[in-house]
């Protein structure tokens, strides 16, 4: 039985570079307690005010997680990506522990298919994440983009001509181009959930859904 873990539970970052101190700032953001730690003075005492705990430790030291409590947390992040290696030690030392979620920051798909083989429950490719993303964003013809695993595609864009100042289910979206409008933001309102009389404008911004190759081509049409 996989075990349940709470949506407000502590988390360990482990790593103060650009991807861990964006994650243990943002977790702090969202009011979730974060224990960061990382080998470097400097970096905890930069981060000490802004998360809830800022400890200097070497997390390649099975001793030295175990001294800071770390098989008491639920979930961790591994956000160490300049040394493999290291990486790699500090993920197994999180499995020794016996903790729970363990996700782990790659470089590369053979770096990644060692964290996951080591016992990481998640790995997250944030380069080459960002670095699709921006491909799809360069044309200008969307204006955000997110690709999940299974070639499930959400994107931010202005609205083609024909399916504007007519309902969706008049448009013919779902049928001609096989994906759905889930969302609409009008000027100076917030969004709203997309329905089969929605109506959109010249103005309007639309979350459009669908496989990537239907995303392109219906971001292709004239606008």
């Amino acid at each position: 039985m996989v075990e349940q873990i709470r949506s407000d539970a502590p988390v360990l970052v482990i790593g103060l570079g650009r991807f861990g101190a964006a994650c243990a700032g943002e977790l702090d953001r969202l009011d979730r307690e974060v224990l960061a730690i990382d080998d470097s003075l400097d970096l905890v005492q930069k981060w000490s005010e802004r998360v809830t705990h800022a400890v200097q430790a070497d997390a390649r030291n099975l001793d030295a997680l175990k001294q800071i409590g770390a098989q008491d947390f639920q979930v961790a992040v591994v956000a160490v990506g300049s040394s493999i290696e290291a990486s790699v030690l500090i993920t197994a030392n999180l499995v020794d522990l016996k903790v729970p979620q363990i996700w782990a920051k790659a470089v590369s798909q053979s770096h990644g298919k060692i964290l996951a083989r080591v016992g990481a429950n998640h790995v997250v490719y944030p380069e080459r994440e960002a670095g699709e993303r921006v491909a799809h964003l360069v044309s200008g013809r969307m204006l955000d983009f997110i690709r999940f695993d299974d070639d499930f595609v959400l994107a931010k864009m202005y609205p083609p001509k024909f399916i504007r100042g007519v309902g969706l289910n008049e448009s013919g979206v779902r049928t001609k181009y096989h994906v759905t409008v889930v969302g609409v933001k009008s000027p100076g309102k917030p969004f709203r959930y997309a329905e089969a009389n929605t109506v959109v404008t010249n103005h309007d911004l639309i979350i459009v859904s669908g496989t990537n190759s239907d995303i392109e081509r219906f971001a292709s049409l004239d606008r």
